[in-house]
């Protein structure tokens, strides 16, 4: 039913006629809705207008904001070892692959090669990292379609990655560890063993996640057929990481275009494959995130025995003395972190 307000509308009245509208809706058949700002860290960078007929939701708009830090603008004033610290702020929970993309395109501008032991130990961080990003994307997803224990569970399991990167660097999130030509430091004594431990502790939770949550016949169908992202519209939408995984397409920057000697360790791409429903599916997306924490913990493994092997040697030996002279001219590095493509 339509009423008559008599209201004279300015040159300026789009929002008035937008909310008329909603009014008439509201005594219609439909209800516009607003859901948010929502985003897991409450930034508010993210809100979706719903219109709903009765408990369905005919039609969901989503009205995308950005949160901008400023960073481009801040490392314009520092130096090129002082932007470290900044890139691990870029994603908090992914640090060290933050700075190990940064570092990889510093290092190609400047034409500076580490030893093998740095690049090692890189790859071993970054791989731990990946896992501890996981396990709080599984945890979470899991808590926002109602599941409280999983989230204790993983969030209980990261601590103990947090714990080490906490012995390795003295800090929880924000490492400055990985360093333009090397490392801050070589490993403690002592910490490869507790990495040895971890991947024993780490590698039968797996599993037992699977039987608490992954494979949990609610979860299934909460998750199963449900916003399917089909391979040719996620390569369409420039989709990156386990999500374009997520949706069967077989791309990952450690295979494909490997560096920090990614191509001389052994392990697998894990791709969506529709088991509950069809490809690109959300449990799609989810499963990738699992099977790519079992393939990091084999890589880590692979990564503990090299550097036990290895001698030990200056990890910052490469470290220019002085940033004074750049090469003239620019250059663009990308890497596979745990979210998905980070270029710098």
């Amino acid at each position: 039913m339509k009423r008559d307000l008599n209201i004279q509308l300015g040159p300026s009245s789009e929002k008035l006629e937008r909310a008329l509208a909603d009014v008439e809706d509201v005594h219609g058949e439909r209800m516009v809705l607003q859901m948010g700002p929502q985003h897991p860290a409450t930034h508010g960078v993210l809100r979706v207008e719903l219109e709903t007929d009765g408990e369905l939701v005919v039609k969901a708009t989503p009205h995308i904001g950005y949160l901008h830090r400023c960073f481009e603008k801040v490392a314009e004033n520092m130096t090129w070892p002082q932007v470290v610290p900044y890139v691990d702020r870029l994603d908090y929970l992914s640090s060290m692959n933050n700075a190990l993309g940064f570092a990889l395109s510093c290092e190609k501008i400047f034409g500076i090669e580490v030893s093998e032991r740095v690049q090692t130990i890189r790859v071993l961080v970054a791989e731990l990292n990946r896992i501890a990003s996981h396990l709080v994307a599984i945890g979470t997803y899991g808590l926002d379609i109602g599941a409280w224990t999983p989230f204790l569970l993983l969030f209980q399991q990261r601590e103990h990655i947090i714990d080490l990167f906490d012995e390795l660097s003295g800090s929880r999130l924000l490492y400055n560890y990985i360093w333009i030509g090397g490392l801050a430091h070589d490993l403690p004594e002592g910490w490869l063993p507790k990495v040895r431990a971890f991947i024993s502790y780490m590698q039968p939770k797996i599993p037992e996640l699977n039987q608490i949550l992954s494979f949990n016949k609610i979860f299934i169908e909460r998750t199963g057929k449900v916003a399917i992202l089909s391979p040719e519209l996620a390569v369409q939408y420039g989709v990156t990481g386990p999500n374009l995984r997520g949706s069967g397409v077989l791309w990952d920057l450690r295979k494909m275009q490997p560096y920090s000697g990614y191509e001389t360790y052994d392990f697998e791409i894990p791709v969506g494959r529709g088991e509950f429903g069809a490809v690109g599916e959300c449990l799609d997306r989810y499963i990738v995130r699992i099977r790519e924490m079992e393939q990091s913990l084999h890589i880590i493994e692979q990564a503990v025995e090299r550097l036990e092997r290895l001698p030990g040697d200056d990890v910052r030996a490469a470290v220019p003395k002085t940033f004074s002279k750049v090469p003239v001219g620019e250059t663009y590095f990308r890497t596979e972190s745990a979210k998905g493509e980070l270029g710098f």
